[in-house]
């Protein structure tokens, strides 16, 4: 009988578990006021096409080789 209510007792913690775990935020989707910052103000040079491509970065820093 004591086995048995542990195994209960058990299977109810995994549940909640399960549920805590369904809930919980994805901490890669928080983003800090700073980052938000960052962010917008890349979103407004890409507007205003201010900025470089990577290619145009890997072509000046072969020519400095």
């Amino acid at each position: 009988m004591e086995q048995q209510s542990i195994i209960l007792r058990l299977d109810r913690i995994e549940e909640t578990l399960r549920e805590i775990k369904n809930s919980m935020v994805d901490v890669d989707v928080i983003i800090t006021e700073e980052e938000r910052a960052m962010l917008n103000e890349s979103v407004k040079n890409e507007k205003e096409g201010n900025l470089i491509s990577l290619e145009a970065i890997k072509n000046v820093r072969n020519k400095v080789r």
